[in-house]
């Protein structure tokens, strides 16, 4: 399920609340009672895993290797 990052705008708390992506846009009560709260932009880093069976990305330069640059 994903994770939305939520700031307090009253008390400045910064919290995190689990919740399907069809509620991602409903609003967030801040852990202390406060209702002005905002959704923050996170930014995600994905990464492939390395080594046999991985996902790592063969060849190089600007089409994948493929053109020898």
């Amino acid at each position: 399920m994903p994770r939305y990052e939520f700031r307090c705008r009253a008390c400045g708390d910064t919290f995190e609340v689990n919740r399907p992506m069809a509620r991602a846009a409903e609003p967030a009560p801040c852990p202390l009672g406060h209702d002005d709260t905002v959704k923050l932009l996170s930014t995600v880093a994905v990464t492939g895993r390395g080594g046999p069976g991985g996902s790592t990305p063969r060849g190089g330069g600007c089409c994948g290797g493929g053109c020898g640059c």
